[in-house]
């Protein structure tokens, strides 16, 4: 469908060039009504999940395998609001790219190293939460700081493999299928194969573990809260053990919320456009931090210290945020 102007003539990308795309039209007011919602929606995710990376950096109390993969999820999704939700938002409003094949090709990668790197980041923590609440024993022995560092690295560096490769690929189905492509826009044509790969691995397979896991962590902790009650009907005490399991559960909760909240995302793909799913998974980065605040008391506290510049102050960084946590 062709956009026109009031002289009802059509609009074109880069009017030069024989090839180009045609450009869309928006009233002044729209356009602008648009690009303060976009830019308050990025600086709101930028600055949220700033407040998470500095808590979890700054505060030593903090500095726990499991607080390193939701750092390394806020990192990616800080890297969301600010580059990859610009520069997108950009594309939308002005139904034009005007920034050249080389920068299409890096947004391309950056955006979908992104998107991979997070689902990466959540099956880490269900893998984290599972350990924790099945097998709480043997969790100090099987994850480490060094075992989790190593896990974040490789997930960040497989997911940057695969998206470049991703990629290549792509530009060449799409140089040797669609030759004729306008200029003016920036997508990625691939082959049905690779789409049935990319469903598989980015999708279907850490989808598919991350709701084993969860199931098997919710039925261990409502076995465990039954034991709990059983035993305090009972009279007996209630041992550290079964108090440090209560917040391990807690914890498991609360992450488990994050997961499902980017699942019900990803869900609307069967009835919704490829343009509505990409925002409403850019839209979850910014959510990540409130389910933190709404449910973690150490980020309540952090932010506080954040914001009030306790954290310039001498040892700050010794501060105890579980103090009263449980």
């Amino acid at each position: 469908m062709a956009f026109e102007t009031e002289d009802h003539e059509t609009q074109y990308c880069f009017p030069a060039i024989n090839s180009s795309c045609i450009k869309g039209k928006r009233s002044k007011y729209e356009y602008n009504i648009i690009y303060v919602f976009f830019s308050l929606l990025s600086a709101w995710t930028v600055f949220l999940n700033l407040l998470v990376i500095i808590s979890i950096s700054h505060f030593k109390k903090l500095h726990t395998p499991t607080n390193l993969i939701i750092l390394s999820l806020a990192v990616a999704d800080l890297l969301v609001g600010l580059i990859v939700m610009p520069v997108d938002a950009i594309k939308l409003i002005e139904t034009c790219w005007y920034f050249g094949d080389t920068l299409c090709d890096l947004f391309m990668i950056i955006m979908g190293l992104l998107i991979s790197t997070s689902i990466c980041n959540l099956v880490l923590i269900a893998v984290d939460r599972y350990v924790a609440v099945c097998h709480p024993l043997q969790y100090p022995q099987k994850i480490t700081t060094t075992k989790t560092l190593i896990s974040i690295c490789v997930c960040w560096f497989f997911s940057s493999t695969y998206n470049i490769g991703y990629l290549i690929s792509g530009r060449y189905f799409e140089s040797s299928q669609r030759p004729d492509v306008c200029h003016g826009k920036c997508y990625l044509i691939i082959s049905f194969s690779w789409i049935y790969t990319d469903l598989l691995f980015s999708f279907l397979l850490p989808c598919t573990l991350i709701i084993v896991l969860y199931l098997r962590i919710f039925y261990v902790a409502h076995q465990q809260v039954k034991l709990l009650n059983s035993l305090i009907k009972g009279g007996k005490c209630v041992t550290e053990g079964s108090v440090r399991r209560k917040s391990e559960r807690k914890a498991a909760m609360t992450l488990g919320i994050i997961v499902t909240v980017y699942l019900l995302w990803t869900t609307v793909i069967s009835s919704a456009t490829v343009t509505f799913l990409i925002w409403t998974l850019y839209v979850n980065s910014s959510l990540n931090p409130l389910i933190y605040a709404l449910f973690y008391r150490w980020f309540k506290i952090s932010v506080k210290h954040i914001l009030s510049l306790k954290i310039l102050e001498p040892s700050s960084s010794l501060i105890d945020l579980y103090t009263d946590y449980e």
